[in-house]
């Protein structure tokens, strides 16, 4: 029986709030855990679904694993269970978890070998292998797929480094490459490599690992080999996307919230798109204060012309926040476009919208017009289902500024990403329960 999330909305909301360890970056630090016989300690790791698996994952392939606290665990890849990765409850487990793929890369840079299951995970479009693949290849990896049991096997004699220009500056590939790179012989060359903050906090642990990356925060990385890695201490970021959607979350309930150690410096332009549309919001310290607002108006271009939002590998606008923005917008003076680049289907939980009463044109899978309704009529509460992690809390927010019960169904989705959301939402006042 999958559970369910009974909103009534119009509540305005107070307080503090603390965003969790970033799950984008959980993902491929704990993954890092692999690369050392030694003991590494992670903190603020977030509680959610994807990133606990992850760890789930880690100890049935042998890692010693003590959990100090819900956010901090130590780990130790002393004694790798190496049958168990061919054994057919590794690729259950493992093709059940779209993070599973950031173990290849440590694993081939320790033992040589790695499988990788097809991704599956949201609804939100094809995610390509090929960028992680390619570059294993360029290392001296070949790879055999195969098709009965939808795998990638992969081997190595020995990895060499390399120069590379990816296809794409993905986040997860690039961090693969690294991973894999660190222990290789020579030097690697990653050119259009991903900057995100995730992969310049794994290439920060890296480093105080004994690893030789250099470029970190920029698209070209250099990391000369070294022959192994010792133990480390790590601290995660806080959630952007989540500190993106607690910024939304205020505006549309005319809420007034402080986000807590909300590392803004790490925030890039995401405080600056929400400016756009009309949302105050006051930097103090380490945290961000949103006054109660009763009306938010999106700015046009110096020109006049309509503002567009779109998404941008990093330093750009997150894609994960563009489902945020678009809700926000609803209530909004004003219009904006939404252009969704990087993925071809995170628009389509727009009909869901539509029907609590927002004024959006869908132009196609990758842009929509907000006609903003600056609170003239309030959305309608309705029962709907969440088709991806980022679309699900979207629909939460619009919820809860709803007139009347909404029901948002396939929960499982939000909770894959955001821990306790529920509870810390009733703390400020949320009228929310799981049913």
């Amino acid at each position: 029986m999958s559970s369910a999330f009974e909103v009534r909305g119009g509540n305005r909301l107070k307080g503090e709030i603390v965003p969790q360890g970033a799950k984008n970056e959980a993902l491929q630090i704990v993954s890092a855990v692999l690369l050392t016989p030694e003991k590494v300690t992670i903190s603020n790791i977030p509680d959610i679904l994807d990133v606990n698996l992850l760890i789930e994952l880690l100890g049935d392939m042998g890692v010693k694993i003590k959990r100090i606290s819900r956010d901090i665990c130590e780990f130790q890849a002393d004694e790798i269970d190496l049958p168990y990765i061919e054994s057919a409850d590794f690729k259950k487990k493992s093709g059940r978890l779209r993070g599973s793929v950031m173990i290849a890369g440590p694993l081939l840079a320790r033992f040589g070998k790695a499988y990788i299951p097809k991704p599956g995970g949201d609804k939100i479009g094809r995610r390509r292998l090929d960028t992680h693949i390619i570059g294993f290849e360029k290392l001296g990896v070949q790879f055999v797929y195969d098709t009965d049991d939808n795998y990638f096997r992969l081997e190595t004699k020995g990895l060499k480094g390399a120069y590379m220009l990816l296809d794409e500056p993905s986040v997860t590939g690039t961090a693969n490459i690294v991973m894999a790179a660190v222990m290789a012989e020579g030097i690697t060359t990653i050119y259009n490599a991903a900057c995100e903050p995730y992969l310049q906090q794994l290439c920060k642990m890296l480093n105080s690992m004994g690893a030789k990356i250099n470029g970190v925060g920029s698209n070209l990385l250099t990391i000369e080999g070294v022959s192994s890695l010792k133990g480390c201490s790590h601290t995660m970021l806080p959630d952007m996307i989540e500190i993106g959607s607690f910024i939304g979350l205020a505006a549309m309930t005319q809420s007034e919230i402080t986000i807590k150690n909300a590392g803004v410096e790490h925030l890039g332009i995401i405080p600056e798109k929400f400016r756009q549309l009309g949302i105050q919001l006051e930097i103090k310290g380490n945290d961000i204060y949103i006054p109660s607002q009763d009306f938010y108006e999106i700015q046009t271009f110096l020109d006049g012309s309509i503002l567009t939002i779109s998404d941008h590998p990093w330093p750009g606008f997150t894609p994960d926040l563009l489902s945020i923005v678009l809700v926000v917008a609803t209530q909004a003076r004003g219009s904006v476009m939404i252009h969704q680049k990087m993925f071809e289907s995170r628009l389509f939980f727009v009909d869901k919208l539509i029907d609590m009463g927002a004024q959006i044109v869908l132009c196609d899978p990758h842009r929509a017009v907000v006609i903003g309704m600056g609170r003239q009529h309030s959305l309608r509460g309705i029962t709907m289902s969440s088709p991806d992690i980022r679309a699900g809390v979207s629909l939460l927010i619009a919820a809860l500024s709803a007139e009347g019960k909404s029901t948002i169904q396939n929960i499982e989705q939000i909770d894959r990403g955001y821990q306790y959301i529920d509870e810390r939402l009733r703390k400020l006042g949320a009228d929310i329960k799981r049913i």
